[in-house]
């Protein structure tokens, strides 16, 4: 009797034998993702591209109109099979399950935008391959205030009560990043800059899965050492939100979580098995951190925003763990000794905000207008266009 071989494994995954102990087949099941994208996806933009070669104008238009549902007469046929595909559900989607979710956002409140920005984004930045379509796009370093507007957009829209039945803001808005993703995966394998046997395929299907976990579950757990109560049902909610954004968004159904326990299996998966954060991790997390001071125009706005990233770097560092915070050099600043006292009155107030009738659903209220101010200052009255880049903006 022979005993089954397991499969290459890449040299982007670390701590192989430990994963396989711990998890069982997991990881064997995982390793083919490295290498598979979305073909899909792909197949629009060459064709979108090929659209622009024949001198077609208004690409975005024809896009934007066909993911809403108007058969835009230029449309390809890959881009018409993309939005008839986004229509049909998954036998698994609860639609009533969705509208609850997106609640958990928007009750959070400004805790929840700070725990996007420094708990969720900064753990997608600290997996060494993972970020290297981001670091190699420059869609950061030079422009981190518009793509964190664009990301808090993105999270608000298919948070939104209705945000992702067809043709709505959210469901819109995750295929045009669906379009995003293959566009910068054409950019950097075209670069000669990309290392695929070492990093596996950019934006491949396990990073994608990654990223659906850091807005879902990292994002929950964000909340909870703030203080905040998301009971199990709640969080099983949140969870299926994104389990449909995923599927619209390109993630193959096999590495999509169906509930929190699965979600929290596959995150400290990813977390044991991604290696330590490199210079590309520090260079990100930098930039993001600095994106109050790229938006100070006086040297009063430049003070109040120098105070801000201090304050950001000491909850960053509370809502990613000394380890990873070291990693990054974030530095480890007096006010972090206040942030127990923070986080027991943070919980002190959710306690009372669900015992009192009426403050949950104001919270919820007050929570929408926040994202809605959010939003409108980082855009600075400009659009959220989620269009595809024409290229890489910088040369690393």
């Amino acid at each position: 009797m022979t005993t089954p071989v397991s499969p290459p494994t890449p040299a982007r995954v670390h701590n192989a034998a430990r994963a396989r102990a711990r998890f069982g087949g997991l990881l064997d099941r995982v390793l083919p993702f490295y290498d598979r994208c979305d073909p899909l996806a792909d197949a629009v933009v060459r064709e979108l591209d090929a659209l622009r070669v024949a001198g077609v104008g208004d690409i975005e238009r024809i896009v934007d109109e066909t993911l809403r549902g108007r058969d835009h007469v230029r449309a390809p046929a890959s881009l018409r099979r993309l939005a008839l595909e986004s229509r049909a559900e998954p036998v698994w989607l609860d639609r009533a399950r969705l509208e609850r979710a997106g609640g958990l956002l928007f009750r959070a409140g400004p805790l929840g935008g700070f725990v996007l920005m420094l708990r969720s984004l900064v753990a997608g930045y600290m997996a060494p391959a993972g970020n290297k379509p981001l670091a190699l796009s420059g869609r950061l370093l030079d422009a981190a205030p518009r793509r964190l507007s664009e990301t808090s957009r993105f999270v608000a829209a298919v948070c939104k009560p209705r945000g992702l039945r067809p043709g709505a803001e959210g469901h819109v808005i995750t295929l045009k990043v669906r379009l995003m993703h293959a566009r910068v995966r054409a950019l950097v394998r075209r670069s000669g800059r990309y290392r695929e046997r070492e990093w596996g395929a950019p934006i491949n299907q396990h990073d994608m899965m990654a990223t659906i976990l850091l807005f879902s579950q990292v994002f929950i757990d964000g909340l909870r050492i703030l203080g905040l109560r998301v009971d199990p049902r709640e969080a099983d909610d949140y969870v299926h939100l994104w389990r449909y954004v995923g599927w619209l968004i390109g993630v193959e159904p096999e590495l999509l979580p169906a509930c929190e326990r699965e979600s929290q299996r596959l995150l400290e998966f990813v977390r044991v098995t991604q290696g330590t954060p490199d210079d590309d991790s520090r260079a990100l997390t930098d930039a993001l951190l600095q994106v109050p001071m790229t938006q100070a125009r006086d040297d009063a706005q430049r003070r109040l925003a120098a105070r801000l990233i201090r304050f950001n770097k000491s909850l960053c560092r509370v809502l990613i763990g000394d380890e990873l915070a070291d990693a990054v050099a974030l530095p480890r600043y007096p006010a972090r000794h206040a942030m127990p006292a923070l986080q027991l009155l943070l919980a002190s107030a959710d306690s009372v905000r669900a015992r009192v009738p009426g403050l949950p659903r104001l919270a919820t209220f007050v929570g929408e207008r926040y994202w809605e101010r959010l939003i409108e200052h980082a855009l600075a009255g400009r659009d959220a266009t989620f269009s595809m880049p024409g290229q890489l903006s910088r040369v690393s």
